[in-house]
């Protein structure tokens, strides 16, 4: 990609920052980044120092610094903002869920088991069977497991 000339990415739905890798492209004369989701400082090295027309960033309302007439904020500022906006909504909206969520769950159903008798008396019924069929299962293969462990020389 070295000797790249000319690279339109309008118009593609990308998000994120540009890449820093970009730069390295010491031959681009023509780049249009336009109508996309990029957010950021736009690089200001080699070969984007020269890309000085504010419309191949056009409709990135993420991105900052020239030649747009939006200054990027500092460091300090941009890192406590994502941190702020990445983290603290996920978080919120994570434990919003988990708190509305798992009583909702947990009384859908154990209240139906509280309430009907038959859905009760089904589902203790299974977890009967189910036990009984484990245990007899376990009875059954012991033997044979005991075998196989004193055939391969483990004792325990």
């Amino acid at each position: 990609m070295q000797g790249l000339e000319t690279f339109d990415l309008s118009c593609n739905h990308l998000s994120g920052p540009i890449p820093p890798s970009m730069s390295s492209i010491t031959s681009l004369s023509h780049l249009n980044l336009s109508h996309n989701l990029l957010s950021g400082p736009i690089p200001t090295t080699n070969q984007f120092s020269t890309f000085n027309d504010p419309s191949i960033y056009e409709a990135n309302l993420g991105l900052c610094g020239l030649p747009l007439s939006i200054k990027c904020s500092t460091p300090n500022d941009q890192k406590h903002k994502n941190d702020q906006d990445e983290d603290g909504g996920y978080m919120t909206w994570l434990f919003i869920s988990m708190g509305m969520g798992f009583p909702s769950g947990f009384w859908v159903v154990c209240g139906s088991l509280a309430l009907k008798k038959s859905w009760r008396h089904a589902y203790f019924r299974f977890i009967d069977e189910t036990i009984d069929r484990l245990y007899v299962y376990i009875v059954v293969h012991m033997p044979r497991l005991k075998k196989k462990i004193e055939r391969i020389g483990v004792h325990g």
